[in-house]
């Protein structure tokens, strides 16, 4: 568990090899309720390749001096990411 904001990361290593691959890391709000929109990219073990491009926005809470992760949501491609893009400018703008 991560002590310090800068700590935490969604790398994810198996037998030596990266599994999930950070590319990227924003902190959207910082405080005992930390918000992190990571873009990062899964390793693909039958092609032996990272696939595309994810992002994932994640929520952390500190307790006892640690980030614990509380929840999250996964955005599966850059696609999507244009859509919520999208959807929001639209609302934000009404």
């Amino acid at each position: 568990m991560a002590e310090t904001i800068d700590e935490i990361s969604i790398n994810y290593e198996e037998d030596d090899q990266l599994i999930v691959k950070e590319l990227g890391k924003e902190v959207l709000t910082r405080g005992a309720w930390t918000t992190i929109l990571f873009r990062y990219q899964d390793f693909n073990r039958s092609k032996g390749e990272y696939g595309p491009e994810k992002f994932s926005i994640r929520r952390y809470q500190k307790r006892n001096g640690q980030f614990l992760p509380k929840s999250k949501f996964n955005i599966s491609s850059a696609k999507q990411a244009k859509q919520i893009i999208e959807t929001l400018s639209k609302w934000i703008e009404e």
